[in-house]
C-alpha cells in the first residue's frame, strides 16, 4: 500500500471520529441538486474546468471552484458531492464562510460524497472546494453540489440548461433602464451620460448608454488592456448568422470615425457593428449622444457620437442605414450586461444621469423617469444580484458578485432634473 493511499485511509478514520455527530441521516426537510455546470466558477488559479457536464479535468491544487446559490434564512445544512467515476483516492478541502474540513475521496464507493455539516449565513452562499492530494490525473469529476436543508424554503440557483441556461446564468442577470419619453412627438436625438465607478469594471462588462429599437451603444471592457466603444444596429431579417442576410436588408455602412471599426456580428440577432478600442477611465463621465432619422425613401439612418472629457470634443463613431425601415427615435433605454461567463461571480456597477431627447422641432425634453427590468436569468429568478434605481440624482445599474437583498424589477423610479440641457453644435459635429 503506497504511502499516499494509507494516509488518505487514516486520514478518513480521523475524518469520521471527528465528524461522527455529522452522519448522514436522509431525514431533511428537502434535498435539492445545485448543478456545477451552471452555478460555480474556478475562482483561483488554473487547472479546472467548468462544463455542461459539471466540474472537469480537475488537476491542479491551487485551482479553487466555488459554488454559489442562495437562501432565505441562515441555517446548517447538510452538503454533499454527487461525483462522476473517481479514478483513484483523493482529498479536498471544502470552506464555507470559516468552516473549512478535509474529506477524503475514496477511489471506490458511492457516487455520492458526504462533506457534513454547514452553517449558511443566509442569502447568498459560497461553497469553495480545493484537492490537496491526489492518486492519479485528477481529484475528481464533481457533477452537482447537493444541500440537504431542515427547511423547506426554496434555494435560488440556476436550475436547467434550456435555452443554454448554464451559459446565461453564469454570465449573471442582465438588468435595464427604460426611459419615458413624451408622447406625441416624433424625437431624433439622445442624450445620456455614464460614470463607472473606480473597481466596478470587470473584465466582459458592457455599460449600454444608448439603446433604440434598433440596436444600442455604450462601452465594454474586453480585457486587461483592450476597452471599447461598440455601436451596433440589428438588420431587419432576423437571422443570428449574418451570412443569411438579402442583400437589400444589409446594414449599409455610410460614414465612420478616425480608428473605427466596422464589421457584421451574429449570434444575438445580426447586422452592422461599429467599435473603437479606446482605454475610458473609470470615475470619469462619458456623454453619448444618438440620431435616428428616416431618410424619406423607405430607410432609417443611425448615428452615433461620443464624448470623452480626457479628448474633449465630439467623436463620430459611426453612421449606418437601415433598410426597410421608417422610424424616428423608440425605446430609448440602457443596460448593464457581464458577456464573459468565466466571470459571472464579480460585480459591476454604473451610473446613467441627465438623459435628454431632441423632438423633430429642435426642442430638448429632460427625460427624469425610467423603469427597471431584467432579463430571462432575472424573471425567474435564477439569480437576484441585481439592482438598479435612483441614486443621487441618477439612475444606477449593478448585476454580479452574488449580493444581496435585490431590487424588485418592474419597478419605477424617478430622478430629480438636473435643468442641464446638452450643449451641442450639430452643425460642428463630424
Amino acid at each position: 500500500m503506497n504511502k499516499f493511499l494509507s494516509a488518505l485511509l487514516l486520514g478518513g478514520l480521523i475524518s469520521c471520529q471527528q465528524t461522527s455527530t455529522e452522519v448522514f441521516k436522509d431525514d431533511y426537510a428537502s434535498k435539492v441538486e445545485i448543478p456545477m455546470a451552471g452555478n460555480a466558477y474556478l475562482t483561483e488559479g488554473k487547472g479546472a474546468k467548468i462544463t455542461k457536464k459539471g466540474l472537469r479535468e480537475w488537476t491542479a491544487d491551487e485551482a479553487v471552484i466555488s459554488v454559489y446559490f442562495k437562501t432565505e434564512n441562515p441555517q446548517k445544512a447538510y452538503l454533499q458531492l454527487l461525483m462522476e467515476d473517481t479514478e483513484g483516492p483523493a482529498e479536498l478541502t471544502v470552506k464555507v464562510g470559516d468552516e473549512q474540513k478535509t474529506i477524503p475521496i475514496p477511489a471506490e464507493g458511492s457516487d455520492t460524497l458526504n462533506l457534513g455539516l454547514f452553517d449558511l449565513p443566509g442569502g447568498y452562499a459560497k461553497v469553495d472546494l480545493q484537492g490537496t492530494e491526489r492518486s492519479s490525473s485528477e481529484f475528481a469529476s464533481i457533477n452537482s453540489l447537493i444541500v440537504n436543508s431542515p427547511s423547506e424554503e426554496e434555494i435560488t440557483f440556476v436550475r436547467d440548461n434550456e435555452s443554454n441556461r448554464f451559459y446565461w446564468g453564469r454570465r449573471g442577470p442582465s438588468v435595464h433602464l427604460s426611459y419615458a419619453l413624451p408622447k406625441d412627438k416624433d424625437f431624433k436625438w439622445f442624450y445620456n451620460e455614464i460614470t463607472v465607478p473606480k473597481g466596478e469594471d470587470p473584465n466582459g462588462s458592457y455599460y449600454m448608454a444608448n439603446g433604440f429599437g434598433e440596436g444600442y451603444f455604450g462601452i465594454q471592457v474586453n480585457g486587461d488592456d483592450e476597452r471599447r466603444i461598440l455601436f451596433s444596429v440589428w438588420s431587419p431579417f432576423h437571422t443570428d448568422n449574418p451570412d443569411e442576410i438579402p442583400e437589400d436588408q444589409k446594414i449599409k455602412l455610410l460614414k465612420k470615425g478616425e480608428e473605427v471599426n466596422t464589421g457584421e456580428f451574429g449570434n444575438e440577432g445580426s447586422g452592422g457593428q461599429s467599435f473603437r478600442r479606446y482605454k475610458w477611465i473609470t470615475g470619469n463621465t462619458y456623454q453619448f449622444l444618438n440620431a435616428v432619422e428616416p431618410d424619406g425613401k423607405g430607410n432609417t439612418i443611425y448615428t452615433a457620437y461620443f464624448y470623452a472629457p480626457e479628448i474633449g470634443e465630439w467623436q463620430l463613431i459611426a453612421s449606418f442605414l437601415r433598410p426597410q425601415t421608417d422610424t424616428w427615435y423608440k425605446r430609448p433605454h440602457s443596460f448593464l450586461e457581464n458577456f464573459n461567463d468565466k466571470n459571472g461571480y464579480i460585480g459591476r456597477k454604473a451610473h446613467y444621469g441627465n438623459q435628454w431627447a431632441q423632438d423633430t422641432d429642435g426642442n430638448w425634453h429632460e427625460l427624469t423617469e425610467a423603469r427597471f427590468t431584467g432579463d430571462d436569468i432575472a424573471t425567474r429568478g435564477y439569480r437576484t444580484d441585481y439592482a438598479g434605481g435612483e441614486e443621487n440624482g441618477q439612475f444606477f445599474l449593478q448585476n454580479g458578485g452574488y449580493f444581496a437583498p435585490a431590487v424588485p424589477l418592474n419597478s419605477e423610479y424617478t430622478r430629480e432634473k438636473t435643468n442641464k440641457t446638452p450643449q451641442i453644435d450639430f452643425d460642428a459635429l463630424p
